[in-house]
């Protein structure tokens, strides 16, 4: 399967074929990593990093995975370039197009990673968007996969805030590989009507379902992978947290919910998770509104049925996974 020189801006963009041919061609690295076989096949090429938000995992996955293809990074900061400030996103991408041979954007609006795609005549990298985050996506069924088997069928669901980038990507993988996804929330925090409908016309297509519902146990039961994301995004104002906090606490992944789901459910997590006081952030809402953990309890979270240190260290054989099929005539 040829995808050189392709985008790699949402999963609705890819069929299920070429997904999964990026989550074996994952899974092929990652053993040729684990039994020291040099995969230095990019060397002289470079990739530019645009972080207008920062992230551990994803700069680390981007840098060690360019460093195994053979290739330079350049990390620009949300102070190292000019980009939608002194200068416009289609000149900056104009002029990085020229130095690098891939751009990897993670930052605000899907526009930007769009109009960087557009005019920067390289492959562009969605590291994560407000709408999307599409690399996360291939680490999770990747380790999904690792621990469960075959994909098709399996029942994932999302507890708690469904609106934005994590439940809008699961929406979507899982309709293009036929799983039943699950979407548990308030009702107001369920994603929005358009990308629904289309997921629905994917999942027509891959034998998947949607489904949307308000109550935790009902949903779980059966699950094989219950995932989740913290409450609260980078950006968002301090004035929401107690928002949050009173309306997704009933939906809290714990050790009940879990034994609801039963002994075959992984738990998965992109992290950073607030699973305890041991953060800055983590001890302020502590001690702001007398809780010890959010999104996941310290139980669920250290148990054997976490993946999510196997699903972050995915991060790096997925990303090197879509830079090596988008760069490579063949790897």
């Amino acid at each position: 399967m040829n995808l050189k020189g392709r985008h790699f801006l949402t999963l609705k963009d890819f069929t299920e074929e070429e997904i999964l041919y990026l989550l074996d061609l994952a899974a092929d690295l990652k053993d040729r990593k684990k039994k020291g076989i040099p995969v230095d096949v990019l060397r002289g090429k470079n990739v530019a990093l645009i972080f207008e938000k920062t992230s551990t995992r994803t700069r680390c996955s981007f840098e060690v995975a360019a460093h195994d293809l053979g290739m330079g990074t350049t990390y620009l900061d949300p102070s190292g370039s000019q980009i939608g400030k002194k200068e416009s996103i289609e000149d900056t991408a104009r002029v990085l197009g020229r130095m690098f041979e891939g751009i990897e954007y993670r930052g605000y609006g899907q526009e930007i990673v769009n109009e960087l795609a557009e005019y920067a005549g390289v492959p562009v990298w969605n590291g994560l968007t407000n709408e999307y985050h599409p690399t996360q996506m291939l680490a999770d069924f990747l380790t999904i996969r690792e621990h469960r088997g075959e994909l098709k069928g399996k029942k994932l669901v999302y507890m708690g805030d469904a609106r934005y980038n994590m439940a809008n990507s699961y929406m979507i993988i899982c309709s293009k590989l036929g799983l039943d996804f699950v979407a548990c929330a308030p009702k107001k925090y369920f994603p929005n009507e358009e990308l629904k409908k289309e997921c629905e016309a994917f999942a027509k297509v891959s034998g998947g379902s949607i489904t949307f519902c308000e109550n935790p146990e009902e949903a779980v039961k059966g699950a094989d992978v219950i995932c989740t994301d913290v409450w609260v995004s980078m950006g968002e104002p301090d004035e929401v947290w107690e928002e949050r906090i009173r309306d997704l606490t009933p939906y809290r992944v714990d050790k009940k919910l879990m034994e609801n789901a039963g002994k075959q459910a992984i738990f998965l997590h992109c992290l950073p998770a607030f699973h305890d006081l041991k953060t800055k952030i983590g001890k302020e809402m502590g001690e702001r509104f007398g809780i010890t953990e959010m999104e996941v309890t310290d139980e669920v979270f250290e148990s054997e049925q976490s993946k999510v240190f196997d699903e972050a260290e995915n991060r790096m054989h997925t990303i090197k996974a879509v830079m090596a099929a988008t760069l490579c005539d063949e790897i």
